[in-house]
């Protein structure tokens, strides 16, 4: 009998964020506390520009667009922000995406499952995603439900299960 599999993965689903991003900035264009501030949200090559003309406005901004990104189903471990900046009379915000899991976090998860897992679950590290196999479908819903519960840095998904 063949070994049932998973992928573990971190990826993000672009027109969601498009869509989130485009609902910020209708958001931010037609608030009352965002008038006169200089305030706005962009694509700026593959990460997200944010500029308002205070710091405090600038992070106001952010949280607009977090809020939208939870309503879209974007975990917020995938984006990573930065602090506001002046940059001439404006503060600019840069907001960063995440995509793929890294070498140190892969082993990290890898050890989680050697450790909690059940026995004869196998992790192998594939580029910037983990294949996990077992003999047992059910223990591979246990280590999903495992990892599921574990704080990490990392936004995971489940692929390929089959």
């Amino acid at each position: 009998m063949a070994d049932s599999s998973f992928d573990i993965v971190s990826k993000l689903d672009r027109q969601e964020v498009d869509n989130a991003l485009n609902q910020a900035a209708k958001e931010v264009a037609n608030r009352f506390d965002f008038r006169n501030v200089d305030a706005g949200i962009k694509w700026s090559g593959e990460s997200i520009e944010i500029q308002a003309n205070t710091e405090e406005r600038a992070n106001a901004v952010l949280d607009v667009l977090k809020d939208k990104l939870v309503k879209r189903g974007i975990s917020l471990k995938a984006i990573d922000a930065g602090e506001p900046k002046l940059s001439g009379k404006v503060y600019k915000l840069g907001v960063g995406l995440k995509e793929g899991i890294a070498q140190e976090d892969a082993k990290k998860i890898g050890k989680i499952i050697r450790d909690e897992g059940p026995k004869g679950v196998k992790a192998q590290v594939q580029g910037e995603e983990l294949r996990v196999s077992s003999k047992k479908k059910d223990d591979l819903q246990q280590v999903i439900t495992l990892l599921k519960g574990k704080d990490l840095d990392v936004a995971l998904q489940f692929v390929n299960y089959r």
